[in-house]
């Protein structure tokens, strides 16, 4: 079974989310960047449980 996590953070904290979410086990599906008052980046992550 996958479990599937979205989270939204800034440009310059994406690297490290990214990071930090591989050493549990995450894997990135997709990334996408978002524009509305600040610039943001969605980040899907996938894990097999």
């Amino acid at each position: 079974m996958k479990t599937y996590k979205v989270v939204t953070v800034r440009k310059s904290d994406a690297e490290r989310v990214m990071n930090e979410m591989a050493a549990q086990g995450w894997e990135v599906v997709s990334v996408t960047y978002w524009t509305y008052w600040t610039i943001r980046l969605i980040i899907t992550f996938v894990r097999t449980a």
